[in-house]
């Protein structure tokens, strides 16, 4: 279909004549968008049927939502909340994951995965060794998405 298209545009703009009828202005591409309806039969040419439709086309950039400590702060209490072993009556930002929340070394490592999942990026196992508080998690966030409060 976009081969079909881009052929059209191309004979468009030189002001070929197409079925019965003839362009000889080029296409505002961006603006207007030309729509090809296409027939194909077993021994024929392919017949196109161009049918003039104008659509306001808005481009669009996205990036990452703004972060904050406060943002990075509740989203990372939410998935510790939302882990089953850990207990949410304990949970604080200065609640350790081994001593004060009774975690192991697997939950730990389940942990930094849901981090990482949480926040779209990888977690060197070095560094994830080095979180063993929910606040040690917020800072280090807050350190890779050059968050600075």
């Amino acid at each position: 279909m976009a081969l079909v298209l881009r052929s059209l545009r191309s004979a468009v703009n030189a002001g070929v004549k197409i079925g019965q009828q003839s362009w000889h202005q080029p296409l505002v591409l961006g603006v207007q968008k030309q729509i090809a309806n296409y027939s194909f039969t077993s021994h024929q040419i392919p017949t196109l049927a161009v049918n003039k439709i104008s659509i306001n086309i808005k481009r669009s950039f996205s990036d990452k939502p703004p972060m904050s400590m406060t943002t990075i702060r509740d989203r990372v209490l939410l998935v510790l909340k939302l882990y089953d072993k850990i207990d949410v009556s304990k949970l604080t930002l200065e609640s350790h994951f081994m001593n004060d929340l009774g975690l192991d070394s697997l939950d730990h490592v389940e942990v930094v995965m849901a981090m990482e999942d949480e926040f779209g990026f990888e977690i060197p196992d070095g560094d994830a060794e080095k979180l063993l508080r929910p606040a040690d998690i917020v800072r280090y966030i807050a350190d890779k998405e050059e968050v600075y409060e």
